[in-house]
């Protein structure tokens, strides 16, 4: 059995090297990108810690390293910008030996390559708290596309991109068996039952060309936001930003399938998962209602949830029997 190399042996130069060897970009120094001087470049940063936004017990650490570029795509794609470079640092732990880091780097550098980014930095530090990953992307959109995107609407529609409240809700089948196995020392059951949510927490999924779609659809969302906090989260930052209300449909939110058989077992609401409980790998796109049509045909698996109104109705969830609820979400002060 080899013998297992640390950081320290290596060297924080020669373990980068190493992490880059066969990958198809290049090492980028740095974090900045040229645009062509009529293009919009984004950029979007993100920080992950140990303890609080993963559980290294349950959580395999190239999934979470997958996990964590396509949380930065996300928000790329929300401003129609296609992904160009991104910087990664990680805070490493004693704990962690080389070739663990090598697996977190296998996720990272697998989901950029899958998304397309012409460069990725790389750099690592020491943590004396358990593991930290920040990332930094960039990406840009057109200057066609910023011509063609239209001022957000009343009416215009509200859609997702996928299921909500599944990621959740996965998290939720870990975190208990997480708890029997502290109490047991046995592993827990039944997990394949709810495969698929938790699969939506460790391993999600983002289409790399969702924006490249859009832009030969001529489908031009008016905004777009990336449900990093819930769909009542967006919802709220979506009423701030256009100055508008929106209002959702409850009985039009998409669901895994084992949601509500989830949700009774272990008393939690889908609806308020969806709504509040975040980490879906999903958008919020607000498309102009004219656009239905080729929304339709050219996007099938997108689902409308609601739509814009009028800014007196605020931000307000619609019941199966037509009452107007307010969207409430964790850390937003409330009216």
């Amino acid at each position: 059995m080899a013998q297992k190399q640390s950081l320290a042996d290596l060297g924080k130069v020669e373990a980068i090297r190493q992490l880059f060897e066969s990958l198809p970009f290049r090492l980028k120094e740095g974090k900045d990108y040229i645009a062509d001087g009529r293009s919009a470049v984004s950029t979007v940063s993100r920080l992950f810690s140990e303890g609080t936004d993963f559980n290294l017990v349950y959580f395999p650490l190239q999934h979470l390293g997958y996990k964590c570029v396509l949380a930065v795509c996300g928000e790329l794609q929300a401003c129609l910008a296609h992904a160009k470079v991104l910087s990664v640092v990680v805070g490493v732990s004693a704990k962690l030996d080389f070739e663990m880091v090598r697996s977190l780097w296998g996720g990272i550098a697998q989901a950029a390559h899958e998304q397309g980014f012409e460069a990725v930095s790389l750099d690592l530090v020491p943590s004396q708290n358990g593991l930290y990953i920040s990332l930094s992307a960039t990406g840009e959109t057109s200057e066609l596309t910023r011509k063609r995107r239209p001022a957000p609407r009343s009416k215009d529609l509200l859609c997702v991109t996928g299921r909500l409240g599944a990621a959740y809700l996965g998290m939720q089948v870990l975190e208990r068996g997480n708890r029997e196995f502290e109490k047991t020392g046995k592993q827990p059951e039944g997990l394949d039952k709810y495969k698929m949510l938790i699969g939506a927490y460790l391993k999600p999924e983002l289409a790399a060309d969702t924006v490249t779609r859009l832009e030969d659809a001529g489908i031009m969302p008016s905004c777009g936001l990336f449900l990093r906090s819930g769909l009542a989260d967006a919802v709220k930052r979506l009423v701030r930003d256009t100055g508008l209300g929106a209002k959702i449909y409850a009985d039009k939110i998409p669901f895994e399938g084992n949601s509500f058989a989830l949700g009774r077992e272990m008393d939690i609401d889908p609806v308020s998962a969806a709504l509040s409980g975040g980490d879906d790998c999903q958008l919020l796109f607000a498309v102009p209602i004219l656009s239905l049509e080729k929304l339709r045909k050219e996007f099938p698996t997108f689902d409308i949830v609601g739509h814009l109104a009028e800014p007196s109705v605020g931000a307000v969830l619609v019941t199966p029997d037509g009452a107007e609820l307010p969207v409430h979400a964790p850390g937003w002060p409330e009216d």
